[in-house]
């Protein structure tokens, strides 16, 4: 092995990808300009999230050529937020940059992140200022999601800000606490606290490939992202339950003065019927929200794993530092399913 590899990295680059065999390469160069530039040691954490292409082939090839690069790879599809995890249980730097290797967001900028980091920020996130190569409606709907979550959250989250950012070694350690399942790393980020601050940037178009985000994934995570954060939607179900017994007194306050004052009584079965339909479409919309916390409750209590290792390579004997609070119950966070490759 040698020296670069055996060197303790003083800023760790962490990459998850799926299906992104087509892009690694240039996504590597780019990043090993970029972290060479800056004169620190660095490792670059490649995470295989089930892809089903040659994605895990080109990572073996671009640590065989440079040991610096390092891969996790999970034994099916966990999902973005929770390779993101993996990430940080691996990582090793001082600082811990999340990026994602499809190149819209560009490696570059990484320089900026790491110069506000020298300046004493905890926390360094990319604040997108344009988005290129995207339709006007995932345009819109994003910016309407992040109004959204800054709103009905209990935590600040920046506006049009994505998982890129870098963090301390010191918030990472706070994250391997936090082992909730339905996991929005923006959002946990910010509600750690520290110093932080943001840099703007412009947001490519992918290098190549197609979105993994599709509409279907995009409405799970903002529904992820609003139910870790926010109690609103529960609290709507008191909303308007006062809201509807209001208008239902007023309308039998009406209902009685007509009857009395007029002798006319308010007549018509449509009327009872939309009334009816009305109240119960509403009940089941809110046994639905309640619902979608009570899953993932049960989600938690189950303790399963957040995600399984397949195989690592490049990590020597070094696992996961998960970092635990004491409790009475520790739930299992990770498991590696074969042995770690030494490279």
């Amino acid at each position: 092995m040698t020296e670069q590899a055996k060197e303790r990295p003083r800023i760790s680059i962490v990459a998850p990808a799926y299906n992104e065999e087509e892009v690694l390469p240039e996504f590597y160069r780019r990043v090993r300009e970029v972290m060479d530039a800056l004169g620190e040691s660095w490792e670059l954490i490649l995470v295989n999230d089930g892809s089903q292409d040659n994605t895990l082939a080109v990572m073996r090839e671009l640590h065989a050529k440079d040991p610096r690069v390092k891969v996790i790879s999970f034994s099916r599809n966990f999902g973005h937020q929770l390779a993101i995890t993996a990430g940080l249980d691996y990582a090793q730097g001082d600082a811990v940059v999340i990026i994602d290797a499809d190149l819209q967001d560009p490696p570059e900028v990484i320089a900026e992140l790491v110069e506000k980091w020298r300046e004493g920020y905890d926390v360094v996130y990319a604040v997108r200022k344009e988005r290129h190569g995207e339709s006007w409606f995932k345009e819109w709907t994003a910016k309407l999601f992040y109004r959204l979550i800054y709103r009905i959250t209990d935590v600040d989250i920046p506006k049009d800000t994505g998982d890129f950012r870098l963090m301390d070694r010191k918030v990472v350690n706070v994250l391997r606490t936090m082992r909730e399942r339905s996991r929005f790393m923006r959002g946990l980020s910010v509600w750690v606290g520290f110093k932080q601050t943001g840099v703007f940037y412009v947001r490519e178009p992918r290098f190549a490939g197609e979105t993994k985000y599709p509409l279907r994934k995009m409405l799970k995570f903002a529904l992820d992202a609003i139910t870790s954060f926010s109690y609103v939607p529960l609290q709507l179900a008191t909303y308007f339950g006062f809201a509807i017994a209001f208008i239902s007194l007023v309308a039998m306050i009406v209902a009685v003065y007509l009857r009395l004052s007029t002798g006319r009584a308010l007549l018509g079965q449509a009327t009872t019927l939309v009334a009816v339909l009305f109240l119960g479409g509403i009940q089941l919309i809110f046994l639905g929200i309640i619902g979608e916390y009570l899953g993932r409750i049960y989600d938690e209590v189950k303790a399963r794993p957040l995600y399984i290792v397949a195989e690592t390579i490049g990590f020597d004997d070094r696992g996961p530092q998960v970092r635990t609070i004491p409790s009475s119950v520790q739930a299992p966070t990770a498991v590696v399913s074969e042995e770690k490759e030494a490279m």
